[in-house]
């Protein structure tokens, strides 16, 4: 019994570390890939739309959408990525390994700057708490999260607390006894 309570104790520890580990560090120099069922593209203004079923993937951050829009600044390589759908998702993987996941009517993804601005029900979630708001700004480099509402409305946030690995092994075992 002792052996597999300390079995169980160090898959847990193992797991845990290892899902930190193996999440790779957010490199805004990957390639972005964009799938869709339609695309176009005017190219005198350098804007390409892609419409349907819209999957924008760069690393560990997936955006979901039913239109996006890349738009490209004259003369220079920066970008801008707008999505939209009813909601427009957007999940990325932090360093960490903690996953982070934002949905909106609206999502602006602005690589270059590492800024991800999401407006028209917001909402921004991280384990098990929940930031929501009618503007959402959030930095992918520092983790910088900044929400705003319309006059007249208020943001919302609901933290939930993070139950420690311990306290699961505790009840692993516990229950193991019984």
């Amino acid at each position: 019994m002792k052996l597999l309570k300390n079995s169980l104790l160090c898959i847990i520890l193992l797991s845990t570390a290892f899902s930190s580990s193996a999440a790779e560090k957010f490199d805004i120099t990957q390639k972005i890939e964009i799938d869709a069922s339609r695309q176009a593209a005017d190219l005198k203004n350098k804007v390409f739309s892609y419409m349907d079923n819209v999957v924008i993937t760069q690393g560990t951050l997936i955006i979901r959408a039913d239109l996006a829009q890349v738009f490209t600044q004259t003369g220079a390589k920066r970008k801008t990525y707008i999505a939209k759908g009813k909601p427009a998702t957007f999940n990325h993987t932090l360093a960490d390994g903690t996953p982070l996941s934002l949905q909106a009517n609206e999502i602006k993804y602005d690589p270059t700057n590492n800024l991800v601005i999401i407006s028209g029900d917001a909402i921004l979630r991280q384990e098990d708490s929940i930031v929501s708001g009618s503007k959402i700004t959030y930095n992918i480099e520092t983790q910088f999260v900044n929400a705003e509402s319309k006059t007249n409305e208020r943001t919302k946030t609901i933290f939930q607390p993070k139950e420690k690995v311990a306290t699961k092994v505790k009840k692993i075992i516990t229950q193991e006894n019984k």
